[in-house]
């Protein structure tokens, strides 16, 4: 049977004292095990566990009696806390002092690779730090996520600790596994003054890398120049290529963007794939920075490496006060990607009418073509906007314009089984005997595609279901056969 979630046997009676008793034993060993554990995975003797439980609480004298009884001076619980960690992290100086003393390795690391110094300084715990430097505690060691105690003084706000890291030879360009340095999380925290501790302690300028970054993405104009107070390069760039004013784009702050290109930051730097800050105002919407970058000069016609402008970029998300902005600012409306997309294809992709609207207000040709001859009105219909289609019909978009295969947007809307265009394409003049380059029609089309529903309707317009072309009949017979 079971009682909450542990197994129990039906024993004879005489049994049960004898389980019982060895049930009791096994828990208190167990709790044990999992409070202290051993260096092997194997369970601790009650002596070494009190010896550890000594060393946490600081009883200096319990603890060495203990060692000598013959406790290994370096044994350590499951998690590979020893006595000189358990003792550093509580400050327990005079242990600290005395473990060192008596051998303890002070390097010695847990599993997840922390040393002593690593947990004293996450702690706060200045006294025992300077007693663990002074016995030569490696200062810049790494953790298994590349955590320095630098950097876990500096996150936590321990401004004696930091001071006498730095003192003593800790490095600020360590950085942890994701790219993140002592100064950068003390700028992420707001910890200002460990942040000014540890500009004043810079020298080479490395550690700026992802603070400044960081500094822009929060809007924090007061790190921004305390960062740039004596570094000139504004446009530092992260691992991707970014400099701090493409972060602040991305987010919009205003404040830390002005700071920098007062500071002289490249309004038009490219990053990886050719993109500008304003490529990124553009798409993340933020019509304010768009206007702060185009008054300081950025390139509205710049183009990534994909061909997109600041106004593809603006079209694609459909941030309409964007797109106008920069329309009024004279971005190039025909400007097409490398596969001849121009804003209009892409504002009709995304289903952005008010966008489709503004561009078509600006002229823009309704049948203009990619590299394949889609027009916007094919894009429309492939992906069903039935709103967009109808303004692109309004402004006499033709609905028999064939792309390079030879598809109409009526072939397409029949492939896609977007019936709601085809009804509208059908309304302004599409042609049901449209033929493609394989000699097929939207019907043919349709029946292959197993879309009972078009074929009705094509059929309902006057399209015969013995239409024959480059294909045979026996091809829409055969589709007609499977599908309905």
């Amino acid at each position: 049977m079971r009682r909450h979630g542990v197994f129990f046997l039906r024993l004879a009676p005489v049994g049960w004292t004898t389980l019982l008793g060895a049930l009791c034993c096994s828990i208190v060993k167990g709790l044990c095990l999992w409070a202290f554990g051993s260096s092997r995975g194997e369970k601790l003797s009650d002596t070494n566990a009190s010896y550890l439980r000594a060393a946490r609480a600081g009883n200096l004298e319990k603890a060495l009696d203990y060692l000598k009884t013959g406790v290994d001076i370096n044994i350590c619980n499951q998690n590979g806390l020893n006595a000189l960690h358990l003792a550093s992290k509580e400050g327990h100086v005079e242990v600290v002092s005395e473990l060192i003393k008596r051998g303890a390795n002070v390097d010695a690391a847990t599993k997840k690779g922390n040393t002593a110094l690593h947990i004293a300084s996450l702690a706060g715990q200045t006294e025992v730090v300077k007693v663990l430097v002074t016995n030569k505690a490696n200062v810049n060691a790494q953790s298994q996520n590349g955590f320095t105690p630098l950097y876990m003084a500096a996150q936590e706000n321990h401004l004696e600790v930091v001071k006498f890291l730095l003192d003593n030879g800790a490095s600020q360009s360590l950085a942890t596994e994701d790219g993140f340095t002592p100064l950068a999380v003390a700028l992420q925290q707001g910890h200002d003054q460990v942040v000014s501790l540890l500009l004043e302690n810079d020298t080479k300028g490395k550690v700026r890398l992802p603070a400044l970054h960081i500094a822009a993405r929060k809007d924090d104009t007061k790190a921004a120049a305390l960062l740039l107070q004596n570094d000139h390069n504004a446009d530092v760039e992260s691992k991707s290529g970014f400099t701090p004013l493409h972060i602040a784009a991305h987010y919009g702050n205003i404040n830390v963007a002005t700071l920098l290109l007062n500071r002289s930051a490249a309004v038009d730097f490219t990053a990886r794939n050719d993109i500008t800050p304003l490529h990124v105002a553009s798409k993340r919407g933020n019509a304010n920075m768009v206007k702060l970058l185009l008054d300081r000069g950025a390139k509205i016609d710049a183009k990534t490496r994909d061909g997109l402008t600041p106004l593809h970029c603006g079209a694609r998300s459909g941030h309409e006060q964007v797109v106008k902005m920069l329309l009024d600012r004279g971005a190039p409306i025909l400007s097409k990607t490398k596969n001849g997309l121009s804003p209009l294809h892409m504002a009709t992709q995304g289903d952005h009418l008010n966008c489709v609207q503004l561009l078509i207000q600006h002229n823009v040709p309704v049948d203009d073509v990619t590299n394949d001859y889609l027009t916007a009105l094919h894009v429309a219909a492939h992906c069903g906007h039935f709103k967009v289609a109808k303004v692109l019909l309004d402004e006499k978009a033709n609905p028999n314009a064939k792309a390079l295969n030879g598809f109409t947007p009526l072939h397409i809307a029949c492939k896609k089984n977007r019936i709601k265009v085809m009804e509208l394409l059908l309304k302004h003049g599409a042609s049901i005997q449209a033929v493609t380059e394989s000699g097929l029609t939207p019907i043919h089309v349709a029946a292959f595609m197993g879309h009972v529903n078009i074929v009705s309707q094509l059929m309902h317009h006057g399209a015969s279901p013995n239409t024959t072309n480059v294909v045979s009949n026996d091809f829409l017979l055969s589709s007609m056969e499977t599908h309905f």
